[in-house]
């Protein structure tokens, strides 16, 4: 009787876990194939698609909020602390459950948020397009909301006695905060320190920035729709598809063998020279972290083929395992970066006019810049003196070594891949196509090599599991921006970007001095604040004060992401290191211990990028009026 009760319970599960993933890979399918029918019926007929452009930008929202379910239901739901890592029995129980229950509390304040907003869209009787009204497509909101503070509920406990005692405690935080006993604003800094303490115990990052917003707006009397609002208004921005269509090309390259095909040419190229292997490390990592826009899936990606090559190259493995973790933020300024896009979305939308293309130029000299001086420390930490020519590199599974074949071999088995950046740039920058028809055609030749030319994945099994991966990452990532977008409406509204305008204004007297302070922000905000949220809150506060100094907004932009990009590797919260832990197992003092060589090279590069800015300026001058 207990297996078959069992087996009832778990079979809706599957059969809601299996209807979730299929509904997000056909709006993945949805937002590749209607840029790529557009751009086609525009240059054969001369007409577009009707509607086509509101409906990709609407399937952005379901990929969002459905893979931030998928996210939540494989417990993969970016955090910021892992100190319950190291709480043992009821310490870290109670933990669990206090964290669970916050988060689950604060999700549930936004879906009721999310209804009050969709109940003013059916009364405003707002369309989508021609007679289809706009409120029933919206409706995936409060749904994607529900599944996530269901599963962060189940998150709370293995046991259903300890899920009983979350629910308890979810209830009686949503008691409190809809109550009027006590004044709300009364309530707000107890509330802030409640939520801190969940974020400490392992609650996902979503929770710290929108608990953060629902505090504020609550206390200040304002309503909690409004972060509802602006989730909505992020998601469907023109540009944003192409965060998932790229993210989707760095996780088909990974899934695939291309990773091994290109590792293996980079390794013929320069394995025979000084610090060749490295060089080949670092190359691979930024073109790999340029389409994954600096996730970590560059490290899981490629740390099981880079590390047995360097230490094959007798690189130490401490020395070894500080290079692969520095390099995998190495690409983050190479097109198509999605911070770099993010960037110019979020510059746009407080009053700075900046194409994506203006910044990928901006970023182009800085990007090679951050990468020469990496690969500089790899010849110099390498104390073979004298290199083999014959190279070798070994599986990802520890198996029998084979030795690295010739370069003609190496190039022509991953030729393919190595237009990927080029079909990538050239669908960018030549104008014959849109952004977003950019990313669809460079996703439509990733699929080509690998489905039809080298097969590595099949179309119906292993490309629908790619494309469930990938919108774990983007619901993660965009569920963040999302309540990242609420809180920064709310310090835009508090006045915060004037008064902060104000206080540059009285103490600080030089452009120099303002660059060495925003350095000093920027490098506090990426040890405690991950690369995506950090760009949708804090650039609104800097990008006025850069204004006001007379900055050129790509300059201060590229400040900003190189800022960002050194945060990965940065203590206490810097991505790169939890995920270096994992992959290579190691404890995380070592590996904070290994990457501070790199951390003190790209500090030296951001330096530079800061105080010499032709390095910014100098390609969007040059070439900006004739893309």
């Amino acid at each position: 009787m207990e297996a078959r009760k069992t087996e009832t319970l778990s079979r809706p599960a599957s059969l809601l876990a299996r209807s979730e993933d299929f509904l997000v890979c056909l709006a993945i399918a949805l937002i590749i194939i209607l840029p790529l029918g557009e751009s086609l019926f525009r240059k054969a007929f001369d007409l577009g698609i009707p509607g086509s452009i509101m409906f990709v930008q609407h399937l952005v929202l379901y990929v969002a909020m459905l893979g931030s379910a998928v996210a939540a239901r494989q417990s993969k739901l970016l955090t910021l602390s892992s100190l319950t890592r190291y709480l043992k029995g009821v310490w870290r129980a109670t933990a669990q459950i206090y964290a669970n229950a916050f988060a689950t509390m604060v999700t549930i304040f936004l879906l009721i948020g999310s209804l009050h907003f969709i109940l003013a869209k059916r009364a405003s009787e707002d369309l989508l397009i021609g007679a289809l009204p706009l409120w029933p497509v919206l409706l995936v909101l409060p749904v994607g909301f529900t599944l996530v503070a269901y599963r962060l509920w189940l998150a709370a406990s293995s046991t259903w006695g300890g899920r009983t005692l979350a629910a308890a405690l979810v209830l009686l935080l949503l008691g409190v905060g809809v109550q009027n006993v006590v004044p709300p604003e009364t309530l707000a800094i107890p509330a802030l320190f409640a939520l801190l303490l969940a974020i400490v115990l392992g609650a996902p990052i979503f929770t710290a920035i929108g608990g953060a917003a629902l505090i504020l707006f609550w206390s200040s009397g304002q309503p909690i729709a409004m972060i509802a609002i602006n989730q909505y208004r992020l998601t469907v921005e023109p540009t944003l598809p192409m965060i998932p269509l790229f993210t989707l090309v760095g996780y088909l390259l990974a899934e695939g063998n291309a990773s091994r095909r290109l590792v293996t040419l980079f390794d013929a190229l320069f394995g025979a020279v000084r610090g060749g292997p490295a060089i080949a490390a670092a190359v691979v990592c930024a073109l790999f972290t340029a389409f994954t826009g600096a996730s970590g899936v560059t490290i899981l990606a490629l740390g099981g083929l880079l590390m047995p090559v360097l230490l094959e190259a007798r690189y130490s493995e401490s020395r070894a395992l500080g290079f692969i973790t520095g390099a995998g933020s190495l690409g983050l300024l190479f097109p198509p970066s999605l911070p770099v896009i993010l960037y110019a979305v979020m510059a746009t939308q407080v009053g700075t006019e900046i194409s994506v293309r203006q910044m990928f130029l901006g970023g182009l000299l800085p990007g090679l810049l951050l990468l020469a001086m990496v690969v500089g420390w790899g010849i110099i930490s390498d104390e073979r003196g004298a290199t083999k020519a014959a190279r070798l590199v070994r599986p990802e599974d520890g198996t029998a070594r084979t030795p690295a074949i010739p370069l003609r071999s190496a190039f022509w088995a991953a030729k393919w891949e190595l237009l990927v950046p080029v079909v990538a740039l050239i669908a960018l920058f030549s104008g014959l196509a849109t952004q977003v028809e950019a990313a669809a055609i460079t996703v439509l030749y990733t699929l080509v090599i690998q489905v039809v030319v080298h097969r590595d994945l099949g179309i119906f099994r292993e490309v629908p599991k790619v494309m469930v991966e990938c919108s774990l990452l983007v619901g993660g990532v965009l569920l963040i921006l999302g309540v990242a977008m609420g809180f920064s409406d709310y310090l835009l509204t508090a006045n915060v970007p004037e008064l902060m305008v104000e206080w540059a204004r009285q103490f600080i007297h030089s452009q120099w001095a303002m660059i060495l302070c925003l350095n000093l922000l920027l490098l506090v905000v990426g040890c405690i604040m991950d690369i995506y949220s950090a760009i949708v809150v804090v650039a609104p506060l800097i990008i006025p004060i850069g204004v006001e100094f007379g900055m050129d907004p790509i300059h201060l932009g590229i400040i900003f992401l190189t800022n960002l990009e050194l945060g990965f590797l940065t203590p206490p919260v810097g991505i790169n290191l939890f995920l270096s832990s994992y992959r290579f197992n190691k404890p995380m003092p070592e590996v904070i211990r290994s990457v501070l060589p790199l951390i003190a090279i790209l500090l030296v590069g951001v330096l530079l990028v800061s105080y010499v800015p032709w390095l910014s300026t100098f390609l969007p001058e040059l070439l900006g009026d004739s893309m």
